[in-house]
């Protein structure tokens, strides 16, 4: 047990979050227990991770886990581990969610993506169809999240959207989708900044400067592609080349990177199958089965086309993840790894209290949010 390597996750003391600051103690060995000395709180050693108050092994649960993350349809693990459906299903549901606070935690952060690319994926279910809306980053295949939905509509898209602005900055962009006519309005509402005026009310929304937007636009025939059309819906023809050659190394407007990933879902996620008897009854289980798979992918894969020359002692090719290319981890996780990973909570803020603040207070707040005025 190492008590730096954890924080307190008690979200009303003012270290909640903050590993590494002396205020974390061992309670107790035996029963794996931690003590925050400044709110005076016992937690477990599991606690903030998929494996708080599991009552199985864990390696059985890291197994089933990484089986579910690989495709591996849920009728086939109750039968090889003699398990409950009910208890494959709950465990998919906190990976799952442990898996989406990585992705927010550690995709979702402002940085220089370059070419993104968006697509939907029609999903049949038990109760009818679902669409699934995913995003990439283009020259780390690093998967931005996604979104599920009824519909393929514009609150879909702009959910998606809202994700992808997540994890930008206001560099250049370029984002590629389908021809669904809602991206190109709701990228152009998504991608704004306020600008500051210096008086009251509501600050006018300045839209990206360098925002570009292409279109890949499919004729079919018989469910046949006859046709394609590649079109760019906002800003210049020389800076969308430039952006392409940066981030694919050439060519036009296209999806086929998002396509992909795609099929790496369906692939993945046995309830995604076209053809198949392990459809999914509910929206939420291929909700979190989607960011199992995805974190996975991003974490816990190694790419083909992202691996580096080698250096010395190092192998002629050197793999990598796509959080590895983006600059998110130095190594591949284990799936284990990603399920232990603890995501720190929002941090401590100070109690609004009507009067002057006490000198207590005023010492935490120094010592726990400098930047929060005293």
């Amino acid at each position: 047990m190492d008590p730096n390597s954890v924080f307190c996750p008690n979200p009303d003391c003012p270290s909640c979050g903050q590993p590494g600051q002396g205020n974390i103690g061992v309670h107790s060995p035996k029963e794996r227990r931690y003590i925050c000395h400044l709110c005076q709180k016992t937690f477990a050693e599991t606690k903030g991770t998929a494996f708080y108050r599991l009552h199985k092994a864990r390696d059985v649960f890291v197994l089933v886990v990484t089986l579910l993350a690989h495709g591996c349809p849920l009728q086939a693990i109750v039968v090889a581990f003699g398990l409950d459906e009910r208890t494959v299903q709950a465990w998919q549901k906190r990976a799952g969610e442990q898996s989406e606070g990585v992705q927010k935690h550690l995709v979702e952060q402002p940085r220089d993506l370059g070419q993104v690319q968006a697509d939907e994926l029609r999903v049949k279910t038990q109760r009818g169809v679902v669409w699934l809306a995913t995003a990439m980053q283009v020259s780390t295949r690093l998967w931005l999240g996604g979104v599920c939905g009824v519909e393929r509509s514009r609150i879909l898209v702009r959910n998606l959207l809202a994700k992808v602005k997540a994890a930008a900055c206001g560099a250049v962009l370029l984002f590629c989708t389908d021809g669904f006519a809602a991206y190109p309005k709701e990228a152009r509402r998504a991608f704004r900044e306020p600008e500051p005026t210096g008086g009251s009310g509501r600050p006018r929304l300045r839209p990206w400067p360098h925002l570009l937007i292409g279109q890949v636009i499919k004729q079919y025939a018989q469910r046949r592609v006859i046709g394609v059309t590649r079109r760019l819906v906002q800003g210049s023809e020389a800076a969308a080349q430039v952006m392409i050659a940066q981030t694919q190394g050439g060519g036009g407007i296209n999806t086929s990177y998002i396509e992909r990933l795609n099929a790496t879902f369906r692939e993945r996620l046995a309830s995604l199958v076209r053809r198949g008897r392990a459809l999914a009854r509910q929206e939420a289980t291929l909700y979190y089965g989607m960011y199992l798979v995805g974190t996975v992918y991003n974490f816990c894969t190694h790419h083909d086309s992202l691996r580096r020359p080698g250096g010395a002692g190092e192998p002629q090719w050197v793999p990598r993840t796509p959080a590895m290319a983006a600059g998110i981890t130095d190594h591949r996780w284990s799936v284990a790894e990603l399920l232990w990973y603890r995501v720190p909570p929002p941090p401590w803020r100070p109690p609004k209290r009507r009067g002057r603040r006490s000198a207590a207070l005023k010492g935490l707040i120094a010592r726990w949010c400098p930047s929060s005025t005293v």
